[in-house]
């Protein structure tokens, strides 16, 4: 039997899934990883662990499925993180991820200004301290010395290949949400490159998503995929578009909705689209397919923290979502910002944190936590109306871990108002990034059904308890917002490895 690995590789682990031809899972396996702050506001990983996880997950898979022929293996990763690495290909700093914040100051200073919104139109990325873009001017402000010894600056996919492959390649997906690439071109900007003083020697080669790799022999790090020796590699994309590609959220009256760490709102555009108030980003998928949207730092990851940080819950998740089930829609006044990490999008505020807002002694465990849920949602919610202002959405895709819970997802419904559908594909990113690679190798992925799932209707009645509440969410914000002061260390220093 022909199989396809789709690898998704996320912010706290990452994930094998080897699916049929059809669609169907045969078999999955997950690492998970850590997030060190060395440095309050920092968000680091090890690179290496990163790729372990990866070479353990597709090795499991080949044991799961032993006998059977691995067709492809195809990569998901998330966007935004960056380092440095020597020449050698060792790495130089440790990986810095999306939810780092160490350019508040730099990019706050940078996004009004004409070169900032001139920048945005030309890369489709926000001025925001997630973007590598930024990351780069703080090292180039605050670290010249790892400027002057970096060979190059990569994601985490880019180190994964050139330790498979000996390559630094990297997919116009990915590169897409760097702030270096020319959205309109897909080729690296000469003059963003130059802002922040690095050549296009400093990053790898854009590739399609379609592009091919085979493993070398007797490669030492590769020893124990020997079963994969004729297997083909593709790049594949971001962690964003193939989640829309592999939920079916392809067409213009779809939105596709993710909650896993952090949360994103998406729909799918054939051209690039910039908006004059930068609230969204425009990255490329594959062919003439461009994302549109915005993405949330704070997901479930929210919960997490409230449920281990704040009420010392030793429940499951799923018990302690089942708290909120017996709270009213509106949570009874009870008001939360979820802003735990800052904002990406709407607001572009890495200085926002959380608040609870409207307690009162009828409130207990259960409202803090249906507040923190409907929190989460309110916020995707402000992202979807804007995308909403441009096209009319009909249906959401729903993936991510969030899916799990029925209550989140009938809230979902309910304060969007629109359908939503959960398909029958349980990782729609790692089955997006196996389409695409079946496409690479001439199979036509058009033939391919999503399967159908779960549906979800809103109700119009609980909608309004939630647009009222929502419109109260906005104001809150607003009202408060000018207290936020930036909470980042920018002159800490960046440890090398």
């Amino acid at each position: 039997m022909d199989y396809f690995i789709g690898v998704d590789i996320g912010t706290s682990s990452t994930r094998a899934v080897a699916f049929s031809e059809d669609g169907s899972v045969l078999a999955k396996h997950a690492v998970s990883y850590s997030i060190s702050h060395p440095v309050p506001e920092w968000s680091e990983q090890n690179p290496a662990e990163i790729c372990e996880a990866v070479i353990t997950s597709i090795y499991k898979i080949g044991i799961l499925l032993a006998g059977n022929r691995p067709v492809l293996v195809s990569f998901s990763a998330a966007m935004h993180s960056i380092m440095a690495v020597k020449k050698d290909g060792n790495p130089l700093t440790n990986l810095i991820i999306w939810a780092d914040n160490r350019a508040v100051e730099i990019a706050e200073n940078l996004k009004a200004t004409v070169t900032g919104k001139n920048f945005y139109h030309r890369s489709g990325v926000p001025i925001h301290a997630m973007s590598p873009f930024c990351k780069l001017l703080w090292m180039k402000a605050h670290r010249p010395d790892i400027m002057a010894e970096a060979y190059k600056f990569i994601g985490i996919k880019e180190f994964i290949f050139h330790t498979l492959f000996g390559k630094y390649i990297v997919d116009t997906s990915v590169a897409s949400a760097t702030g270096l690439l020319n959205i309109h071109a897909l080729q690296w900007d000469e003059n963003i490159l130059a802002f922040t003083g690095i050549t296009t020697d400093h990053l790898s080669e854009p590739v399609g998503s379609s592009h091919l790799e085979y493993l070398q022999p007797a490669h030492e790090i590769t020893s124990r995929l020997t079963m994969f020796s004729k297997t083909a590699f593709v790049t594949g994309g971001s962690d964003g578009g193939l989640a829309n590609l592999g939920s079916g959220a392809m067409e213009s009256n779809t939105m596709a909705i993710t909650i896993g760490t952090s949360g994103a709102a998406r729909t799918v555009t054939q051209q690039v689209f910039t908006d004059e108030a930068m609230r969204t980003f425009c990255y490329h998928l594959k062919d003439e397919c461009y994302i549109t949207g915005g993405a949330s730092s704070n997901g479930a990851i929210v919960l997490q923290w409230l449920k281990e940080n704040i009420l010392e819950n030793g429940e499951t998740m799923e018990a302690f979502f089942s708290l909120a089930a017996n709270v009213p829609a509106g949570c009874n006044e009870l008001i939360f910002l979820p802003y735990i990490l800052g904002e990406r999008a709407p607001l572009w505020n890495s200085n926002a944190r959380g608040l609870f807002f409207g307690l009162s002694v009828t409130h207990g465990k259960a409202h803090l936590v249906r507040a923190a849920m409907e929190a989460v949602i309110y916020n995707l919610y402000s992202i979807g109306k804007i995308l909403m202002e441009r096209q009319k959405v009909t249906t959401i895709y729903a993936n991510g871990g969030f899916t799990n819970s029925p209550l989140w997802i009938q809230m979902l419904a309910d304060i969007f108002n629109v359908t939503v559908f959960i398909n029958g594909i349980e990782e729609s990113s790692a089955w997006g990034a196996a389409m695409v690679g079946m496409e690479a190798l001439g199979l036509p992925i058009n033939t391919l059904q999503i399967p159908e799932g779960k549906k979800y209707e809103p109700d119009p009645a609980t909608h309004l308890t939630y647009l009222q509440s929502f419109q109260k969410f906005e104001r809150i914000y607003n009202l408060v917002k000018g207290e936020f002061v930036n909470a980042a260390v920018p002159d800490a220093q960046l440890v090398k490895v």
